[in-house]
């Protein structure tokens, strides 16, 4: 079960890779500074999460103008998700939880996605500038997308 409205984000740092350079993605980077919106999907190269990332990327600037940084995580290599972020053109700041710690501090984790094993499920968080989630939804399926109105609408209510 997704972490609830309310609680402390747990803190994250994870390896993100573009251009061919690894770095490190961390949720402290944001804290005090701009409110961050945490969107986990299954896996790279499927159609659903293809969708979903291109669709945010096309509005990665109304994010910026809601003082919000996107961050995609997944289960993937941070060397599968810069060839699909190149493939596909997609912007955002992608991030690898290959160990899956992420998604199950968040309580997103499922045991067994079709056969192919543990992977994160489709979810969205707002995180505040503070650390604390201002908007939590785990999708029923992972063929269902976050309501992104809602998020941006949370957005629109932080300072």
């Amino acid at each position: 079960m997704a972490i609830p409205v309310g609680s402390k984000a747990p803190d994250f740092s994870l390896k993100s890779r573009k251009g061919g350079n690894v770095s490190d993605v961390k949720l402290a980077d944001n804290i005090g500074k701009k409110n961050t919106v945490v969107l986990f999907f299954p896996l790279a190269f499927t159609g659903v999460c293809t969708t979903e990332m291109c669709d945010v990327t096309a509005g990665l600037k109304n994010y910026e103008q809601l003082n919000a940084e996107v961050i995609g995580i997944s289960v993937d290599s941070p060397f599968a998700q810069e060839a699909w972020a190149a493939k596909e053109k997609i912007e955002l700041k992608l991030a690898s939880d290959l160990n899956k710690k992420t998604a199950k501090d968040y309580g997103v984790l499922l045991d067994d996605l079709g056969g192919f094993g543990s992977t994160s499920a489709r979810a969205a968080f707002v995180i505040d500038k503070n650390g604390v989630v201002q908007y939590s939804e785990q999708t029923p399926t992972p063929k269902d997308l976050p309501n992104f109105n809602a998020i941006r609408e949370t957005l629109g209510k932080l300072k």
